[in-house]
């Protein structure tokens, strides 16, 4: 089979990090397949203990094997989704020459918030946020967390100084959810929007009341 090769900017990076949440990223995961985009998946070690107890999935350690996973479920096209390890230093995200432009973390643990907003990169969802930062492109993170501290509020008041979007995932109720569904998909279509990317998950303010 022959190569497929995506230009840059039908490309993304999705990172699932140890965050509540699997649900949201379920679905964005889904419909950035469904837009055609090649999405390059990072998922941490406590990212894959939150599915399992969340979705009752357990997600190989293999990137390999979670690759060929979630792309025979999302059908996928050949090369479309390619997970990385958490120490692939030499996959495309962790340089400025060949990551991905945009960039969503969903969800967001505030340890990772932390972490890029201090500039460490020990992992590969951190240095791939760092890079999208210093390359300034579009990087959204949807955090989990409640209360916020003040630390966590400081840590995400440098990344928004920086061109961060922050994006909680407090879904709104005006669209009158009547399922849990209802709930995540008006959080994923708020990322969506941001990505300008089309979609029909929500009716949007306005319309179709």
């Amino acid at each position: 089979m022959s190569k497929v090769d995506y230009p840059r900017h039908a490309q993304i990076t999705l990172a699932l990090s140890g965050a509540s949440g699997a649900p949201y990223a379920l679905v964005l995961l889904e419909r950035l397949l469904g837009s055609g985009l090649q999405v390059h998946l990072l998922v941490s070690s406590a990212a894959r203990v939150v599915m399992a107890a969340e979705q009752n999935e357990q997600w190989p350690a293999k990137p390999e094997a979670l690759a060929t996973l979630l792309s025979e479920r999302y059908q996928a096209k050949p090369e479309q989704l390619k997970v990385y390890g958490k120490e692939e230093w030499f996959s495309p995200v962790a340089s400025g020459s060949g990551a991905p432009r945009r960039m969503v973390i969903c969800p967001c643990s505030m340890g990772t918030i932390a972490s890029i907003a201090m500039g460490i990169s020990d992992n590969l969802i951190e240095r791939a946020a760092d890079v999208v930062i210093k390359e300034k492109g579009q990087l959204i993170v949807v955090p989990r967390e409640s209360p916020y501290s003040a630390l966590h509020l400081e840590n995400m008041l440098k990344l928004a100084n920086l061109g961060v979007t922050i994006m909680p995932a407090s879904p709104g109720f005006y669209h009158q959810p009547k399922t849990i569904n209802d709930l995540v998909n008006f959080m994923v279509a708020r990322i969506l929007d941001h990505l300008d990317l089309d979609h029909t998950l929500v009716s949007r303010w306005g319309y179709g009341h």
